[in-house]
C-alpha cells in the first residue's frame, strides 16, 4: 500500500497551496458536458472535481489518503478511499475518468493503467495530466519527492503512451506542454 502520510499532513492546506487547474481546458480535454459519471482518481480534496461537477451526471473522487477524502467530503463531494490498482467499481462504470498530477504517485502504474481502462465505458474518455519531467522545475519537484520518500515515479510522454496502449487503452491524443503533458485515452 502506498504511503499517504505526506498527503494526510497537507490535506487541510492543499487547496491553498496548489489551487485548481483551468476548468475550461479540462472540459475541452474531457469533451464535457456529458450525462455520465466522472471519476477523479487521485482527486484528493476535490479541487478539480468541484470545478467540473456541473458538467456531468455524477462525480466520484477516489484517493488513498484519509485526510484528502475527509477534505473532499467536507465540501459536499462524493469521495471514496481506495487504491487505483484495485478500483472498487464495476467494469464500464465511468464515461469520463480524470487523473490530474497523480499518476506518478501510483505504486503499480501498469496495474493502475489496466484498472483505469477496465472501469472506463466503451465510449468513454480517460484524461491523464502529468508534470512534464523534461522541465527543470519538474525535475526539482521529482527530486524533492524522492528526498521526502514519496516513492514518486515520473514518466515521459512516450512511456505513458506505451503503458496505456499495452494495458488495453488506445491513445487518441497526447501532447507535451510547458510544465505538463497530457493524454486522451479510450478503451480498445
Amino acid at each position: 500500500m502506498p504511503l499517504t502520510g505526506h498527503f494526510d499532513l497537507m490535506a487541510s492546506s492543499y487547496d491553498r497551496i496548489f489551487g485548481s487547474p483551468d476548468p475550461a481546458y479540462l472540459k475541452k480535454l474531457l469533451d464535457l458536458p456529458t450525462p455520465g459519471r466522472l471519476l477523479d482518481v487521485g482527486g484528493g480534496t476535490g479541487r478539480v472535481a468541484q470545478t467540473l461537477h456541473d458538467q456531468v451526471g455524477q462525480v466520484i473522487i477516489l484517493d488513498n489518503s484519509a485526510g484528502m477524502v475527509r477534505q473532499a467530503t467536507r465540501k459536499g463531494l462524493t469521495a471514496v478511499r481506495g487504491e487505483v490498482e484495485a478500483l472498487p467499481f464495476a467494469d464500464d462504470r465511468f464515461s469520463r475518468i480524470l487523473v490530474v498530477d497523480a499518476f506518478h504517485h501510483f505504486h503499480n502504474q501498469s496495474g493502475a493503467a489496466q484498472e483505469l481502462v477496465r472501469v472506463l465505458s466503451s465510449h468513454g474518455r480517460l484524461v491523464v495530466q502529468e508534470p512534464n519531467v523534461k522541465r527543470w522545475a519538474v525535475k526539482t519537484v521529482a527530486l524533492g519527492e524522492r528526498l521526502l520518500l514519496m516513492r514518486s515515479r515520473f514518466s515521459g510522454l512516450e512511456d505513458l503512451v506505451d503503458l496505456f496502449e499495452t494495458e488495453g487503452g488506445r491513445v487518441l491524443a497526447s501532447q507535451e506542454e510547458d510544465h505538463y503533458l497530457w493524454l486522451i485515452i479510450e478503451r480498445r
